[in-house]
């Protein structure tokens, strides 16, 4: 068959209206599925990335009724019909992922007062916790951009599907203009044949935390802030409002409890998808302290749950006011090796 005679398919022609990417988030590079019935309108993030090397995204509509079985068209020939292979044909074999080695991820976790998001967090957190943040979600230094951030992603086995490189500013707030600076370190090795399928960043706690609860934020910077000021979740993240929400990576959270917190503005969105969860969590609840706490200001900012965290000025913020006022007191600091006493 030809692929005009297949129901679910990309949108086709070279004026197709395209939109941004909801994984990588490049602009007018992503083709979305339409329904030739025109029955059926998927959501935005059902679609293919025109940069297959350098994003990899593609969620089709097998993958959307798999995740969704309550939307699949029912007593129709063309429900056999996805991701553009025919009745007729065998439906191949997924293709594994692919894996960066190891050893590139541990020479990234270094060289970290070049990283702009750590010398943000090290100002707030101190120099030793800030580190073993990094250290403990695998967060590394690219030389891109003059300095940049690497988010690994490493799963419950420990293999490491790839690195989503993005450039910060001195104030922790993410590069958008005139560009937005994001890349993949898959992308940047030029790794032949890589296929690239995600995980949740910070999947790999899950394995030595078994009984802690789980916590799912959408930006992979939020989970590690929010770690550090609530310890007693592991705190996951998604990669962005859709990013790894589906069922294949939420798999690995069978049988725990999870809390969902998701971004303002997002809560509709995250809310539907939280049905995924149900047949595979112990338990799954939608925090809504964001929605009952936040003004229409902070709102129309959609900030997350680490914007509010970091709102309260930290002892390590105090101390260096302090010194800023009185630099003697840093000389008197070092002399005596003391130590910014922590909270119990």
């Amino acid at each position: 068959q030809k692929e005009m005679e297949y129901r679910f398919h990309l949108q086709r022609g070279t004026a197709v209206n395209k939109s941004n990417c909801p994984a990588c988030h490049g602009k007018r590079c992503f083709r979305k599925y339409v329904d030739e019935e025109g029955k059926i309108q998927f959501p935005d993030d059902v679609g293919r990335c025109d940069h297959e090397n350098h994003c990899g995204y593609h969620y089709t509509p097998k993958q959307f009724f798999s995740d969704h079985p309550d939307l699949k068209p029912e007593n129709d020939y063309n429900d056999y019909i996805y991701n553009n292979v025919s009745a007729h044909q065998a439906i191949p074999e997924p293709t594994p992922p692919s894996f960066v080695d190891s050893s590139i991820m541990q020479k990234t976790m270094t060289a970290y007062n070049t990283n702009p998001l750590f010398v943000f967090l090290r100002d707030k957190f101190g120099e030793a916790n800030t580190k073993e943040l990094f250290q403990r979600y695998n967060v590394g230094t690219a030389k891109l951009w003059g300095g940049s951030t690497v988010f690994w992603q490493v799963d419950a086995k420990g293999r490491v599907r790839t690195g989503k490189i993005m450039q910060y500013d001195t104030n922790g707030h993410r590069v958008k203009e005139p560009v937005s600076r994001i890349n993949w370190a898959h992308s940047i090795l030029k790794l032949e044949d890589f296929h690239l399928q995600q995980c949740l960043f910070g999947e790999h706690l899950l394995a030595s935390e078994p009984d802690k609860q789980v916590a799912i934020v959408e930006s992979e910077k939020t989970a590690i802030i929010a770690s550090h000021f609530i310890p007693q979740y592991v705190w996951l993240a998604t990669g962005g409002m859709q990013g790894c929400f589906n069922k294949d990576c939420l798999s690995v959270l069978r049988g725990r409890d999870v809390v969902l917190m998701p971004d303002l503005g997002a809560w509709d969105v995250w809310n539907k998808k939280a049905l995924l969860l149900k047949d595979i969590c112990h338990s799954v609840h939608m925090s809504d302290i964001l929605e009952q706490r936040a003004t229409e200001e902070q709102r129309a900012a959609g900030l997350d749950i680490a914007d509010f965290l970091l709102m309260e000025e930290t002892k390590q913020q105090i101390l260096q006011r302090m010194i800023q006022r009185n630099p003697a007191l840093q000389l008197l600091i070092d002399a005596l090796d003391l130590e910014l006493a922590e909270d119990d």
